[in-house]
C-alpha cells in the first residue's frame, strides 16, 4: 500500500509569464502522476494547489494557506525572484520547503529553498564565455524592472568589464510593457556586438519581433553578427515569438531532444519542466525513506547521493541545496533549438566564490593610452 503524500503545487495560471508558469506546473504534475502510477513507489502524492493569479503578492498568502490547510510541508512553485522571496519568511515560520524550478541570478541560500534550475555559473558565465570570442565584448544590457533583470545585468556588467569590453547601454521595462520602439533606436545608434535579454514574458517576445525588423533593415543587427542572448527563454515561450527568434541564442540545464536522459521515456518540453519534474522525482526518493522528512533532513538526505532526473544522473550540494546541473547553449531553430554546447555537469556555485576572470576570457589586455 503507497503511503498517500500531499505536495504544495504554486503556480500563477494567468499572467505576464504564465507560458513559463505553466510549463512548471506541468512537469510537477506530469512527476506526480508518473510516481503515482509506479507500483514500485512506495509513496503516492496528492498535489495541494494555490493559484495566486499572477499577482506578486499572492504568493506569501498561498504558500500560508497551502501550509495551514494541508499536511503539505514542501512546496513546487513560483517562477520570479520576486515571488520566491516572498515566500521564503512564511517557510521559515512554517518549517516548509519550496522546491524552485527556474533559473535566478544567485547570491542566495536558505534551509527552505532547493534550488533545482541553473545559478549564474551554469548559465551567465558559460554563455558569456560562448558568445564574447565569437561576437566580440560589447553588450547592451535589457531587463524588465524587478530583481531577476537588475542583479543579472548588474553580474553581466562586471563580465562584460573582465572581457575588457564595454556596456552600449542598459534599459529597463515595467513588467508586461510591450513598447520597445526606444529601445530598438539606442541599440541601433550603439551598436553594440550582442543583446543581453532579461526581459520576461510578453515585453520579451514583443522586443524579439522587432529586433528581427531592425536586422531587416540593418545587417548588423542579423543573429549571426549581433545575437540576442538569454538565460531564461526556452520552447514553451517560442510559438509566442515565432520566426523573429530563429539563431538567437540561449543556455540552460536542458533542451527537449531525442537523447533525453529523462526516465521512463519521458521528455520534457523545457527546461522549466524538466527541473519542475525533477523537484518531484528527487522528492520521491527521500519521502520514500523517511515519509515525514522536513526541511532539517534534506542535508543529509542530499549527501553522497546521486538522483535520477531528466538531466540525467545529479548531485544536491548538501551547503547550498542548489543542483550541479548539466550547461547547454542553443541557437533557436523553429520551434526548437539547435544544440551549439554542451558541459555534462557544471556544479553549481551561487556566489560566484570560484569565478576567475582570466580563466573565463584569458589575460586582461594592455591598452595604449595617449597623453
Amino acid at each position: 500500500m503507497k503511503r498517500r503524500i500531499e505536495i504544495g503545487i504554486l503556480y500563477s495560471r494567468s499572467g505576464n509569464y504564465r507560458l513559463v508558469s505553466d510549463a512548471c506546473r506541468n512537469g510537477a504534475l506530469s512527476a506526480i502522476a508518473d510516481i503515482n502510477a509506479d507500483p514500485a513507489r512506495p509513496v503516492a502524492f496528492v498535489p495541494v494547489e494555490y493559484d495566486p493569479e499572477g499577482n506578486a503578492d499572492g504568493y506569501a498568502a498561498g504558500c500560508a494557506d497551502i501550509l495551514q490547510k494541508s499536511s503539505a510541508r514542501h512546496i513546487v512553485g513560483c517562477v520570479t525572484s520576486w515571488s520566491r522571496k516572498e515566500v521564503i519568511p512564511v517557510l521559515e515560520r512554517a518549517g516548509g520547503t519550496l522546491w524552485y524550478a527556474c533559473p535566478y541570478e544567485g547570491f542566495e541560500t536558505s534551509d527552505h529553498v532547493v534550488y533545482m534550475h541553473a545559478c549564474p555559473n551554469q548559465q551567465l558565465l558559460p554563455l558569456f564565455s560562448h558568445v564574447v570570442p565569437r561576437f566580440g565584448a560589447n553588450g547592451f544590457l535589457l531587463g524588465s524592472n524587478y530583481i531577476w533583470g537588475w542583479e543579472m545585468n548588474r553580474v553581466a556588467r562586471d563580465l562584460i568589464a573582465d572581457a575588457g569590453g564595454e556596456v552600449r547601454g542598459e534599459r529597463y521595462l515595467p513588467l508586461g510593457e510591450t513598447d520597445v520602439a526606444r529601445l530598438i533606436e539606442e541599440i541601433r545608434a550603439t551598436r553594440p556586438d550582442f543583446v543581453m535579454n532579461n526581459l520576461i514574458g510578453s515585453s520579451s517576445y514583443a522586443f524579439l519581433r522587432a529586433y528581427a525588423a531592425l536586422g531587416e533593415q540593418d545587417g548588423h543587427f542579423l543573429p549571426q553578427h549581433c545575437p540576442v542572448v538569454s538565460c531564461n527563454l526556452t520552447e514553451c515561450e517560442l510559438e509566442a515569438i515565432g520566426a523573429a527568434g530563429n539563431g538567437h541564442l540561449s543556455v540552460g540545464p536542458y533542451f527537449h531532444e531525442a537523447d533525453s536522459q529523462a526516465p521512463q521515456g519521458y521528455k520534457p518540453r523545457s527546461s522549466f519542466e524538466a527541473a519542475a519534474y525533477a523537484s518531484i522525482c528527487v522528492l520521491a526518493e527521500i519521502l520514500a525513506d523517511n515519509p515525514d522528512a522536513g526541511w532539517d533532513d534534506l542535508p543529509a538526505a542530499f549527501a553522497a547521493r546521486r538522483f535520477e532526473t531528466p538531466f540525467g544522473s545529479t548531485v544536491i550540494d548538501t551547503r547550498t541545496q542548489h543542483a550541479t546541473l548539466p550547461v547547454v547553449i542553443g541557437a533557436i531553430d523553429g520551434d526548437g533549438f539547435r544544440i551549439v554546447s554542451r558541459e555534462p555537469e557544471v556544479a553549481p556555485d551561487p556566489y560566484l566564490s570560484r569565478y576567475d576572470r582570466t580563466t573565463q576570457f584569458g589575460k586582461a589586455r594592455l591598452r595604449v593610452v595617449a597623453p
